[in-house]
């Protein structure tokens, strides 16, 4: 087994970071832009496209990581981290999962058209603003507690590479290991 995921694991990490971070921004910025210009539907369909390829490759990576080995950490850290680390994994996993899920049936069920690399996605022909709100109000919600929950992650991060002195970010990054 090796010191580091292999290149398609640290891949799909790090592009879909990229992502995750391209559609909490867009959320963010779109305020500043005025209602109803180009910029601010630019802005939105930015955040729709980012959701949407998250979800496509958070399932990718899911059915890789089935398959893949996971490398060690040296030294090994208490087991009370390690089921944190599972547990904070295994949410980090579904959220990024549903979250976009959450978010395109929220367009579906609200009418709204959008375009997905150049495919017109589904909409509902008799928008359901009932649904649409429901579904808006668990999207956001998970959104929120995203902030903490990457805040979570990265710390620990940080934590494992600066406190404990471990390898669990190193397996994570390109480039040789120490």
């Amino acid at each position: 087994m090796g010191k580091k995921y292999s290149s398609l694991q640290m891949g799909f990490h790090w592009v879909i970071f990229i992502l995750i971070a391209t559609a909490y921004a867009a959320m963010e910025l779109r305020g500043f832009a005025p209602y109803d210009s180009a910029l601010r539907k630019g802005i939105t369909t930015l955040h729709y496209t980012a959701g949407a390829s998250v979800l496509i490759l958070m399932i990718l990576r899911i059915l890789v990581r089935l398959v893949a080995q996971t490398p060690a950490i040296m030294p090994p850290p208490p087991r009370w981290q390690m089921i944190l680390a599972h547990l904070v994994h295994g949410v980090m996993y579904l959220m990024f999962v549903c979250l976009p899920l959450l978010g395109l049936l929220t367009l579906y069920f609200g009418g709204r058209e959008w375009v997905f690399f150049g495919y017109a996605m589904p909409v509902r022909d008799i928008p359901d603003a009932d649904m649409q709100s429901r579904l808006r109000d668990i999207h956001e919600l998970i959104a929120n507690t995203g902030y903490f929950i990457i805040g979570l992650h990265a710390a620990a991060a940080l934590f494992h590479h600066y406190i404990m002195r471990d390898n669990t970010l190193e397996r994570m990054l390109p480039g040789k290991p120490r």
